[in-house]
């Protein structure tokens, strides 16, 4: 599934404009609020763990509440963000030890899996149940079919990345051939590809937040439709950790993923204003009107789970959506790669 390389881990690589605030300082994106409940827990010695994340964005936004209100330290960790700017670079930070636990998209996962690592990655913890992702078109189109893109060039992503695959898993899904009624234009790093929209090229884009927004911002283009409506709810990125880092720190695992629920809840029962409000502090350099817009786009569409237990037909899902890519030659185990113990006491 994938060009047997980890190169190609790009599935849930999203855009380096979307990446803004990624932490570079441990100690600015882990640290507790004063008024946090975290003091009683403080004095004692937490442990440290070093998280690597595929990206910093708006779009996994209860793990960062978790930071802010200082969920981690009431759980007795310490937490290290550190941003690994691509899967590939995360799953390898993972595997060497590097990071104890990677937050990526789970495809990575499979692919290392059916390379025959014998110290699996596996996933424990499902944060986004939706793509992240959304069509942009150059003119309003309130009336939007996906067989409104016959004839024409769409900015997409990378062959074998998630975001690719999963808008030609919609186009398939609509009968839409991705290789003979449209043509995609996949050599525009991702990063760069609403600026390339915004200086002409293309009639269409997909794009990740903020991007999406700041076209519809600049009248450079008009949100037409959603990757994360129309194409299901897949497993898009999850927390996953070495079997052996698994089965030697199991009370870490715990509270990691007890700590997460704790953002997953809170997002559960707030307003939309009230999650920007909290995860301001992580996006520096986007103003709070903004990231209001985005989080407001994504809650809108149940991009968050309510619980983060990893459920098998999520995850046969993404194994359709990469076979349907042609990256996926033999499916694989989901009892291997998905442990649910850790998310179903978190629920409780």
């Amino acid at each position: 599934m994938k060009k047997r390389i980890l190169s190609f881990l790009g599935a849930a690589v999203l855009s380096l404009s979307l990446l803004a605030g990624c932490a570079q300082d441990s100690e600015e994106k882990t640290a507790a609020p004063e008024s946090t409940p975290a003091e009683e827990t403080e004095q004692k010695e937490l442990v440290k763990v070093t998280l690597n994340e595929v990206a910093h964005s708006i779009f996994y936004a209860p793990m960062y509440v978790a930071v802010e209100e200082g969920y981690f330290q009431e759980e007795g960790i310490d937490l290290t963000l550190v941003c690994g700017f691509g899967a590939d670079k995360t799953m390898t930070a993972v595997i060497s030890g590097e990071a104890d636990i990677g937050f990526m998209g789970s495809e990575a996962s499979i692919y290392t899996y059916a390379e025959g690592a014998t110290d699996y990655v596996v996933n424990f913890a499902q944060l986004t149940q939706r793509a992240g992702n959304f069509l942009v078109a150059r003119e309003e189109m309130p009336d939007f079919t996906w067989e409104d893109l016959k004839g024409h060039l769409v900015l997409g992503g990378r062959k074998g990345g998630m975001p690719e695959m999963v808008f030609e898993y919609i186009l398939k899904e609509n009968g839409i051939d991705p290789a003979t009624d449209l043509e995609i234009n996949q050599n525009i790093d991702f990063g760069s590809t609403a600026a390339a929209f915004s200086e002409g090229q293309g009639d269409f884009t997909v794009e990740f937040e903020p991007g999406a927004t700041t076209l519809e911002s600049e009248g450079k283009g008009y949100v037409a439709a959603s990757l994360g409506e129309d194409s299901g709810y897949v497993p898009y990125t999850a927390f996953s950790a070495k079997q052996s880092y698994i089965d030697e720190n199991p009370d870490v695992i715990q509270g990691f993923t007890n700590a997460l629920q704790k953002g997953m809840d809170y997002v559960q029962e707030h307003t939309p204003e009230e999650i920007a409000a909290v995860i301001e502090p992580q996006f520096p350099e986007t103003d709070l009107e903004t990231i209001t817009t985005i989080v407001t786009r994504y809650y809108d569409q149940d991009t968050w789970k309510s619980s983060l237990i990893f459920e098998e037909s999520s995850f046969d899902l993404l194994q359709d959506i990469l076979e349907s890519a042609g990256e996926l030659e033999e499916r694989v185990p989901y009892d291997d790669l998905v442990t649910t113990k850790f998310a179903a006491i978190a629920a409780q």
